[in-house]
């Protein structure tokens, strides 16, 4: 089950594509997010996802809002993943998956990693929550109409 609105974001750290270790409260510290799961590094919807995330980066980032995608692929892979796709944002790599089972992200029974978008506010709260797993570019124009409202 996905985190609630109004509900404090767990605090994880996980290795980065920025080759260092990426911890929510102190990369972020009193900054808004937007954290991303997803299933896996260049499968169609996932690709189309991460790409949609990269056309809208610049009216998140003129907004202070970073954007962090998260799958239980590893860090090679997900560096493949970025430069393929030209990500401007760091992929964060869950690979035992336990950060999305914080979060509510993985389906019962199966290990795998459920399509789900938070926004955080700059104290973690979760402020906008958006999961469908077949409908990748939506995510993003939840997270636009929630950040402007």
């Amino acid at each position: 089950m996905a985190l609630k609105v109004n509900s404090t974001a767990p605090d994880f750290t996980l290795p980065s594509t920025s080759g260092h270790d990426f911890t929510l409260s102190k990369d972020v510290a009193q900054m808004p997010c937007i954290i991303y799961f997803y299933p896996k590094d260049f499968t169609p919807a996932c690709t189309k996802e991460a790409c949609e995330f990269r056309d809208a980066f610049e009216t998140f980032r003129d907004m202070d809002i970073a954007i962090y995608g998260i799958s239980t692929d590893d860090i090679p892979t997900h560096l493949k993943f970025k430069k393929a796709q030209n990500l401007p944002f760091e992929l964060l790599a869950d690979t035992e998956g336990k950060v999305a089972k914080l979060y509510g992200a993985t389906l019962p029974l199966v290990k795998f990693t459920r399509r789900i978008t938070y926004l955080l506010d700059k104290n973690h709260v979760v402020v906008a929550v958006y999961e469908n797993l077949f409908g990748a570019t939506r995510h993003i124009q939840v997270m636009i109409d929630k950040v402007k409202a």
